[in-house]
């Protein structure tokens, strides 16, 4: 049995619409190719990238815009489990360990899902909060009700 190493550092993004404060609305993401997985964007700390610089590369990568503004970050990092049915693309790595962003898409921002050769998302909505904890990935929803609350509790939602 192959051995796990530690966790991969890696970022995620909570996306508010340009129109907040006037409309609360989050940007989820959906995978290409798998049913019903709705997210936030997120993705891997390269070398020594700082988490904002992941961030920003990340968001140009998988929604094909960086236009946003940085409004907070959440003190903790979160660590999850890949399922059991993990892809080889994620090993060696057990799982996860996020540090999670709250920014705002600037007016001018255009999403664009086909900005790179291999598109890691196929279709992207923006819901409100209820409808973001019915559409978002099951086992992301524990995670991500824990930071908008945070958000929320401290006002930046």
């Amino acid at each position: 049995m192959k051995k796990f190493q530690e966790y991969r550092p890696n970022v995620a993004a909570v996306i508010l619409s340009s129109e907040h404060p006037k409309r609360v609305e989050f940007l989820l993401a959906k995978k290409r190719g798998v049913r019903r997985a709705w997210q936030f964007p997120q993705g891997g700390i390269d070398g020594d990238e700082t988490p904002q610089e992941a961030l920003l590369r990340e968001l140009k990568e998988e929604i094909g815009t960086n236009e946003v503004e940085i409004i907070a970050e959440f003190p903790d990092w979160i660590r999850y489990d890949f399922p059991n049915n993990k892809s080889d693309k994620r090993y060696p790595f057990k799982g996860q360990n996020q540090k999670y962003f709250l920014v705002k898409l600037k007016k001018d921002a255009i999403i664009n899902l086909n900005f790179e050769e291999k598109p890691e998302f196929e279709d992207y909505i923006f819901v409100n909060e209820e409808q973001l904890f019915k559409k978002a990935l099951y086992m992301k929803r524990k995670a991500y009700r824990r930071v908008i609350s945070y958000f929320k509790e401290k006002g930046y939602i």
